[in-house]
């Protein structure tokens, strides 16, 4: 029987050893993190919980990645510990991006003396906004017609090969690369954050834009399809010198805080270093065609024209309906008659198919309203300059232009149909306009050989009457010092020697 009874007491003694170990180490709890360090954000903010970082496994942890991507701008101090890093940039600015090769030694050979493609992206941090990206994009498109969100510094960049942006795709760029050789690739981002803010009364906080990278190596057929590495950044944009000058208010901001404070926040690094991310679900993209380019002979790549920045893959053309009954004139110079249907034909014939979509709805008389500074708002300086250039259509103006009418031809015409000569003379008499582009007396003579339908050999001298009626040789210097718009009476006068003429200017 007390053998009986002591177990029950053996039980307390053991459920209260229980009872303070377990209040022991939740003491231990308090005392560590303290009544004012405990946060429900900070909780929140860990990568499990965190919806906008898809999680990765532990043993990726210390994994060696094959590339490294460094974004050569300082990241923000007034990033909490458990947070992803933010990085500043100003808006058009160009910021280099380092690719490097990672591997050691024996890893990935197949690419070895390899080309490798890169597809860089600027998309939304905030799944509210990814799952309206189309939508979105499409309004920024409105807006800035013309512009891109994404572009290449091409000049600026090294190494790279093959730059490509597709005109439908305003976010995105991609190019070739030898993992071997140095790279580094300077981007601009056109948008600014605040652009996809819902607008209230002023102040409004800017969205977090991503910056990723994503690497493809080619497969048998010679395609960019097999992926090797993908990793991003989180990044706001600014309006020009507006990055710098929110860094500096973090900076400032942290500095007043107290140093228990301080610790609660990661430090400022000159550089952000991309971190491993899930490939771009977009595969569509990347098997489907922006790059029709991108195969196994690399023995040709261009790197853009104009403005510098990278090729655009024009579009096809839209279905025309038949228009041979359209004149030549019409192909060379857009008419304000013109259809919206021609004006694409024009677009096309005079390679501005990079626009068409934009001005699918322009008439000629449309596009011919547009000023000179319209065209460049919206097709940018290189190609808006160009284009407006194709739109008016002039031609070149002439170094000097003379006027001249046949004297002898007109008189004996018509002093057959009139008796006074003089108001014939100030009536009916038919100048010809004559272009001269290189000044010169063999210039001269050919023209006048095309007004009277005969040779150049037929014409043995031309004269300028002068001062009492003297007879003075033309040269090119005489013609150069010529006045524009200068007006001349032709006389003719048979050669002694053989068939030829001589030519008197009056």
């Amino acid at each position: 029987m007390a053998w009986a009874l002591k177990l029950p007491l053996a039980d307390e003694v053991i459920e209260s050893g229980l009872v303070q170990d377990f209040d022991a180490s939740l003491s231990g709890i308090g005392q560590e993190l303290g009544a004012g360090a405990y946060s429900m954000s900070d909780v929140l903010a860990l990568p499990i919980f965190k919806q906008e970082e898809s999680s990765l496994p532990p043993e990726n942890e210390n994994k060696i990645l094959p590339f490294q991507y460094v974004l050569c701008a300082a990241t923000s101090p007034a990033v909490k510990l458990h947070d992803e890093t933010l990085t500043y940039l100003n808006q058009g600015q160009s910021y280099e991006i380092r690719m490097l090769d990672n591997r050691k030694i024996g890893e990935l050979p197949e690419i070895n003396g390899k080309l490798v493609k890169s597809i860089f992206r600027v998309v939304f941090h905030d799944r509210r906004l990814q799952y309206t990206e189309h939508q979105q994009l499409e309004g920024w498109r409105w807006n800035r017609p013309g512009d891109r969100i994404l572009d290449i510094d091409i000049p600026m960049s090294v190494g790279i090969i093959d730059p490509r942006a597709n005109p439908t795709q305003l976010n995105t760029v991609e190019f070739l690369w030898d993992p071997s050789k140095r790279t580094s690739v300077f981007i601009q981002v056109h948008c600014i954050s605040t652009e996809f803010t819902m607008r209230k009364h002023g102040g409004e906080k800017g969205v977090p834009f991503r910056v990723q990278i994503d690497t493809f190596k080619e497969n048998e057929n010679g395609e960019y399809t097999e992926h090797l590495h993908s990793a991003s950044c989180q990044i706001k944009v600014f309006k020009p010198k507006g990055a710098d000058r929110k860094q500096k208010t973090d900076r400032e901001k942290m500095e007043k805080r107290t140093p228990h404070e301080k610790e609660k926040y990661q430090p400022s690094y000159e550089t952000t270093i991309l971190t491993e991310c899930s490939p771009w679900p977009e595969i569509t993209y990347v098997n489907n065609a922006p790059s029709p380019g991108f195969n196994s002979s690399h023995s040709s790549f261009s790197i853009g024209e104009g403005n510098g920045s990278p090729n655009h893959q024009p579009e096809p053309p839209p279905p025309i309906a038949d228009v041979s009954h359209t004149s030549e004139l019409m192909l060379v110079n857009l008419l304000p008659t013109s259809t919206p249907q021609e004006a694409q034909q024009w677009l096309h014939r005079n390679r501005f198919s990079t626009f068409s979509r934009l001005f699918r709805n322009f008439s000629g008389a449309d596009l011919l309203k547009l000023t000179r500074e319209d065209v460049i708002q919206i097709c940018g300086p290189a190609d808006g300059i160009r284009l407006f250039n194709a739109l008016k259509g002039r031609m070149v103006r002439p170094r000097l232009t003379i006027y001249v009418c046949q004297e002898s031809q007109q008189l004996r015409d018509l002093q057959q149909k009139h008796e006074d000569a003089d108001a014939v003379t100030s009536t009916f008499f038919v100048y010809h306009a004559i272009y001269l582009e290189e000044l010169t007396a063999v210039e001269l003579t050919e023209k006048l050989a095309q007004l009277f339908s005969i040779s150049s050999q037929q014409i043995s001298q031309i004269y300028k009457q002068g001062p009492t009626g003297i007879h003075v040789l033309i040269s090119d210097e005489m013609i150069q010092n010529f006045q524009d718009e200068s007006c001349f009476v032709l006389d003719t006068m048979k050669a002694e020697t053989n068939d030829s003429y001589h030519i008197i200017l009056k």
